[in-house]
């Protein structure tokens, strides 16, 4: 049987990327998000294994900084 996988880090597209972003900002400001940790908590959910830890990072840190402010 044919396992269905996502594309691997290397595999992602800048637009995939942008759109991940998008829809990790989306979800931190609709649950309201106080804390660094819920924030890396919801990206995590989002991301789901598509990015490497670098990228990850980044987009924590970028979602965070506009959830935080």
């Amino acid at each position: 049987m044919r396992e269905n996988r996502l594309p691997s880090a290397t595999d992602c597209s800048p637009a995939r990327l942008q759109q991940l972003k998008l829809i990790a900002a989306a979800r931190v400001s609709a649950c309201r998000s106080t804390s660094r940790q819920q924030i890396t908590d919801i990206v995590r959910v989002t991301v789901d294994n598509e990015v490497d830890t670098t990228t990850f990072q980044a987009i924590v840190d970028d979602v965070a900084g506009d959830a935080l402010r």
